[in-house]
């Protein structure tokens, strides 16, 4: 018997709205007619290319070579755990709740 998915069930595509100037929506017309592609096709490309590069930037972390040895030297030869240190975990896990 095949799976039938009821239509209420079905995923839609979902309708981002955004209001534009004028002179901004005849820069995507006109940049999606360059290209030879719909205006959709034109935004929706555009946006999650520029998605993709902001999760990029915020995930990925690059270090000089000056940064890297002090980042494997302070995992190698941590500091004893002092007064500050202990008050800003107890502050931390006061406001996290954790």
């Amino acid at each position: 018997m095949a799976n039938v998915v009821p239509k209420r069930c079905r995923a839609r595509a979902k309708r981002p709205q955004a209001r534009i100037t004028t002179e901004q929506k005849r820069l995507v017309e006109y940049a999606a007619a360059l290209e030879g592609r719909t205006v959709t096709d034109f935004v929706v490309t555009s946006v999650q290319d520029a998605a993709r590069r902001t999760i990029e930037s915020h995930e990925h972390i690059e270090l000089t070579v000056r940064d890297s040895r002090a980042f494997i030297d302070a995992l190698l030869n941590p500091r004893p755990v002092n007064a500050r240190l202990r008050e800003t975990i107890r502050l931390y896990r006061q406001e996290t709740s954790v």
